[in-house]
């Protein structure tokens, strides 16, 4: 009972913790690839509706960590107020996570977590949610302002989803992501970034020196994989004392949207 009311009174404190400029477009959109329903977040630059230009794009995972903490597992990314007081040009099209987590951020089957579901929900994004983004807000809808990123399993699904949709991505934001699941990602990957030398892509990676599982050395694989190829931009930014957490994710938006906003430009 204690605990309900603590939840309740959390809500009651925290529901407005997101900037007035951030909108839930959905509660329950349908994602016929998986025959489910999520909530969709949209983030507006504070100049939107002063203006008729269009916006680049970045769609990120796991929304219910970016804007509220009353939704948040943990720590929100705060990545409204960050954009806000960097006057930031873009739009966030933000996907919630689920139960299904493990499996829809992962295109391979694993063992524990049952078979991977990446596929039909990297289609989900670009053939379904994408287009009626584009439909209803002012988008920029080349692939150059079109970027991709989250953290964790949400990291490891934006590096794939680049990967495969090179015509639609123009790179990823890839902050500590889940590579101890398919440990040979670069072998698995490179055949697709050599035929992919038509579409240039800019690739930023963070990852803790704490965080375990050999984080820093599997991007470090990943990353000198896709920059031995002319068409990939690779930046990477590494933390001794990160740990696997919201809170450095965090502090590390700002400077990926800063890297990102030069290609934008």
């Amino acid at each position: 009972m204690l605990y309900y009311l603590f939840l309740i009174m959390k809500l009651s404190m925290e529901s407005q913790t997101k900037a007035h400029n951030v909108d839930v477009i959905d509660e329950a959109f349908y994602i016929p690839q998986l025959d489910r329903h999520r909530r969709i977040w949209l983030y507006r630059p504070t100049d939107y509706y002063h203006t008729e230009k269009k916006y680049s794009v970045i769609y990120m995972h796991d929304g219910q960590n970016l804007f509220d903490e009353a939704t948040a597992f943990g720590e929100e990314w705060a990545v409204d107020k960050t954009l806000n007081g960097m006057f930031a040009e873009c739009i966030i099209v933000a996907i919630d996570s689920s139960d299904h987590r493990l499996t829809e951020y992962n295109y391979n089957d694993n063992e524990q977590n049952g078979a991977g579901e990446g596929r039909q929900y990297m289609d989900f994004i670009v053939n379904t949610l994408k287009p009626f983004i584009d439909k209803n807000f002012r988008t920029d809808t080349q692939r150059e302002h079109t970027h991709i990123a989250g953290s964790s399993m949400g990291g490891l699904i934006s590096l794939y989803g680049a990967i495969h949709y090179p015509e639609i991505f123009g790179g990823a934001g890839i902050f500590s992501p889940s590579l101890w699941l398919t440990p040979n990602v670069a072998d698995e990957l490179k055949p697709l970034a050599e035929r992919n030398f038509n579409f240039s892509q800019r690739f930023y990676f963070y990852g803790g020196g704490q965080e375990g599982e050999n984080m820093v050395e599997y991007i470090a694989a990943v990353a000198g994989m896709l920059d031995n190829y002319k068409h990939y931009d690779v930046h990477i930014e590494v933390n001794s004392e990160g740990v696997h957490h919201e809170f450095f994710w965090r502090n590390m938006f700002p400077d990926y949207y800063s890297w990102l906003a030069q290609g934008f430009m």
